[in-house]
């Protein structure tokens, strides 16, 4: 195959490439922190568990002098290794004191300290760590609305047990942080209400180290102690062990395309970092939306990523699923937008959640999280989820279908539509959720409510999924129905959004039921889904993949022909990769072969030069203005969606469609030439591990066995009505 680049240990995905930050992360646990290791005040920086910043401070020095940086050793999310050296002693050219500082979070975190004295003197010194907590939360710390320490009510700091408390109560909650130092040696260790300092000799030649821990608690209880026995068992292994696990089931790209192999390397290790436990249920993983501020569950973000990865580890799904039906919405509350069947928006765990987002640590403001549930668990049945499984989920699938047609559909007109019912919700609720995502092709901000054009293509799938499970049942009457319901949003939603003489369909209908006539990538997402009618899917995927919405690096969210077009803005001109791997996808499914690799080949590229890794979204400036991809100053990386779109990408290309109830799989590789030779290992269906090697002349897959019938040839969109 040529050159061969492999997956060999993981990237320094840790290293903030533009913030010149370092980023750990661990669950819902994130440290940020300069390169030293120090955490300084004033700033973003700190240790931030469920959503609150225990640490605001801790800062090193060692006899009164802050040590200069060296680089950083990480391979893991979770630990970082900090170097940095003392300034050289009186007469001496170069320094003679090395101080590493090995942080690893898990339950707070823990920083192993050790000196190295290279000369031949013994060397008396003084650590000291500078310790503050502000408790703030998540959202106060990214919008830059901390307060000083002197001016928060309800904190508390006292010494005891040989390091720090802080504690800070805030209404009904309390948050607490320890901080502790060890004894080492013949050191004193002397403590205050913001110091720990270590009187000690390091020897000539020889080394001298103590340890540092931070014990988070809530409520005036260890987090450790929240725990069931049963969580605390799977979860004692540590991080270390649960990313072995991942990196060992993880598909292996080998190509001879370095750009290939970087990207899938990247993502997969930063999918590994963003995954978080339920503490009731440590085998229930989930993916949280983006570090570092969004270490949360979300259900879009959550339900489309999962999705999107299921050739690497369909068990995400599965407690995606699992943990957004155990919150799914069962009651009507206009303050946080639930009613029920429906599944979340947001979920916070901070003490000031309730400011956010409608007043509770739980917000529903989402309109297309509900349909997505059900596509999903349609989709995880056709990747192997065993009935049994399915039968737990479907009755929550089923509310989430009355949710659609008596809630989604407050006017009854066919479309399901959002306006939100509190000042403190979401103006847009479709993933494009910015206050001004939704405008009119003159720029004009569309007025709720508003149906979007890929909501009713993702009510479309959920009613075929849930056709496809009457089947199964052998329930003919109702997969006649749901049937019927699918095929008549259908029609209705080509005859409504279709804007004949643009020769796209609308980005969504307002509240006067007007057509919001902007040319956007959201209908890309209606060829994903099977809505569009197949007269006009090529006229879609030439205004998609056009001089006005392809950059060169991607399709960007709104054509450069639109009055509220800024290709440095959030959603109105930006491209974002998740957004690009479904419109791929969408131009896939419809037979666009060449445009589906012009998308594809765009976006890989772009990942390159963001060193493997991409972005949530980058700038939509022209590639022939600008050659390289121009990076979006706040956009989170990793993030979930955005690390999960190569696979999906890959998946599209491969042409990889399992059907398990049907007993088949789908697949007709259809690689770019620039990526060949190419073989991928471990790709997960139906409980096996199967490879598939692309080569110029042909290609084969491995491992299949009996379990499925491999279909040479792409899925026919048009039979996409069967299971």
């Amino acid at each position: 195959m040529g050159q061969v680049w492999t997956f060999d240990g993981a990237p320094a995905s840790t290293v903030g490439a533009f913030s010149g930050l370092i980023t750990l992360l661990e669950g819902t646990t994130f440290c940020i922190s300069e390169t030293s290791g120090d955490i300084r005040p004033g700033a973003s920086q700190g240790l931030f568990v469920r959503d609150t910043r225990l640490i605001s401070r801790l800062e090193l020095s060692i006899n009164s002098h802050v040590p200069e940086p060296l680089a950083p050793q990480s391979r893991e999310p979770f630990a970082c290794t900090f170097l940095s050296r003392m300034p050289p002693s009186d007469g001496l050219a170069d320094s003679t004191l090395l101080i590493t500082r090995r942080r690893v979070l898990n339950d707070g975190m823990e920083e192993a300290i050790t000196l190295r004295n290279m000369s031949s003197e013994p060397l008396p010194v003084s650590l000291r760590i500078g310790v503050q907590g502000d408790f703030a939360d998540v959202f106060e710390v990214k919008e830059g609305r901390t307060r000083e320490a002197g001016d928060l009510d309800g904190l508390t700091v006292d010494v005891e047990d040989g390091g720090i408390k802080l504690n800070r109560k805030a209404g009904t909650h309390l948050r607490g942080a320890s901080v502790t130092g060890a004894q080492s040696g013949d050191a004193k260790l002397e403590i205050s209400a913001t110091n720990l300092t270590w009187h000690a000799v390091v020897p000539a030649h020889g080394m001298w180290g103590t340890t540092l821990k931070v014990t988070p608690s809530l409520d005036g209880k260890d987090l450790i102690e929240f725990r069931s026995a049963a969580a605390h068992q799977q979860l004692q292994a540590g991080p270390e062990q649960r990313l072995a696990d991942w990196r060992s089931q993880s598909p292996l790209v080998k190509a001879s395309d370095a750009r290939l192999a970087a990207v899938f390397a990247a993502s997969t290790e930063d999918l590994g970092s963003l995954r978080i436990f339920d503490p009731e249920h440590a085998d229930r993983a989930v993916i949280a939306a983006g570090a570092p501020w969004f270490m949360t569950i979300f259900g879009r973000d959550s339900l489309l990523t999962s999705w999107m990865i299921l050739p690497l580890d369909p068990s995400l799904a599965l407690g995606t699923l699992r943990t957004l039906a155990s919150l799914q919405g069962t009651k009507t509350d206009p303050s946080t937008e639930e009613q029920p069947g429906k599944i979340l928006h947001e979920m916070r765990f901070g003490m000031q959640a309730s400011l956010w987002l409608g007043g509770s640590s739980v917000y529903y403001g989402s309109i297309d999280a509900t349909p997505l549930f059900v596509m999903l668990l349609g989709e995880l049945r056709r990747w192997g989820l065993e009935r049994r499984v399915v039968d737990e989920l479907l009755p929550h699938a089923d509310r989430a279908l009355d949710w659609i047609i008596n809630y989604g559909d407050a006017d009854g007109d066919g479309f399901i539509e959002y306006s939100r019912s509190t000042d403190l919700g979401l103006a847009n609720q479709g993933w494009k959720d910015s206050f001004d995502g939704i405008t009119f092709a003159d720029g004009t901000i569309a007025k709720p409510p508003i149906a979007l054009a890929e909501v009713q293509g993702y009510a479309y799938a959920a009613f075929l999924a849930k056709s496809h499970f009457c089947t199964e049942r052998e329930d003919a009457a109702g997969a006649a129905y749901w049937g019927e319901k699918a095929e008549q949003l259908k029609e209705n939603f080509n005859r409504a959004f279709w804007l004949p003489d643009k020769g796209y369909f609308a980005l969504g209908l307002d509240g006067d039921k007007r057509p919001i006539d902007s040319l956007a990538s959201n209908m890309g997402h209606c060829l994903w889904t099977g809505i569009v009618d197949a007269g006009k899917a090529a006229a879609v995927a030439r205004s998609l993949t056009g001089p006005s919405m392809f950059s060169g690096f991607g399709i960007r969210t709104l054509a450069t022909t639109g009055g509220a077009y800024n290709p440095m803005s959030y959603h109105n001109g930006s491209i974002w990769p998740h957004d690009n791997a479904i419109c791929a996808a969408g131009l896939m499914r419809y037979g666009f072969v060449r445009e589906a690799q012009q998308v594809a080949v765009g976006i890989l590229e772009a990942a390159e030069c963001f060193g493997g890794r991409l972005p949530e979204l980058f700038c939509g400036f022209d590639r022939n203005e600008f050659p390289e991809p121009v990076y979006y100053p706040t956009s989170c990386s990793p993030q979930a969606w955005a690390s999960a779109a190569p696979f999906h990408l890959l998946r599209t290309l491969l042409r990889f469609d399992p059907s398990v109830p049907n007993g088949k799989l789908w697949c007709d590789p259809a690689l770019p030439a620039a990526f060949l030779p190419l073989r991928i290992e471990s790709l997960h269906v139906a409980g096996a591990r199967v490879a598939i090697e692309v080569q110029e002349n042909g290609w084969s897959l491995d491992g299949l066995g009996e379990i499925l019938t491999l279909v040479r040839s792409g899925r026919d969109p048009l039979t996409a009505i069967s299971p």
